[in-house]
């Protein structure tokens, strides 16, 4: 009997018969792996996964990026924040020991609710423009480099008729 699963998942079914044939020296991995059609692959998998685990179930809950930010540092961090609102973000990576980039600081921060703006100590400026206006040349009106109506261009405008 052949099944055709591609990127499926096995059936832990499908996955006990697998390694039962193996177990039985029912041929060699290539042989089993031909007649349950899966990979060749597969087979050594399982059999890894039971070694390593004596399970042969799915392990999708263990799949994906594991978070570098555990719940005890994330106590700390809101605790830190919350009484040193000064600190820069590598100052609390530092001061927390923690086994991660900074950027990974500033998402936890994020993750907690928590904004993160560094603010200045003096007070903002006014609204209005900050410099004095520029002087006028003393001349009554500034001449231009080209008649109205034209182009730097040097290619010619066709004649309008």
């Amino acid at each position: 009997m052949v099944h055709a699963v591609g990127m499926r998942t096995l059936s832990l079914d499908l996955r006990e018969r697998i390694v039962a044939a193996c177990d039985a020296e029912q041929g060699t991995r290539e042989e089993v792996a031909r007649r349950f059609g899966v990979s060749i692959g597969m087979v050594k998998k399982l059999l890894l996964q039971r070694r390593r685990t004596n399970d042969l179930g799915h392990r999708h809950r263990y799949s994906g990026r594991k978070p570098r930010i555990l719940p005890g540092y994330r106590d700390g961090l809101a605790g830190l924040v919350a009484a040193e609102p000064d600190l820069t973000l590598a100052q609390i990576k530092e001061r927390l020991a923690m086994p991660c980039t900074v950027p990974a600081v500033h998402q936890a921060l994020i993750a907690l609710g928590l904004t993160y703006k560094k603010r200045r100590s003096t007070p903002p400026s006014k609204t209005g423009p900050m410099s004095p206006k520029r002087g006028g040349s003393g001349r009554p009106g500034k001449a231009r480099s080209r008649p109205p109506g034209s182009s730097s261009s040097t290619k010619r405008r066709p004649r309008r008729t």
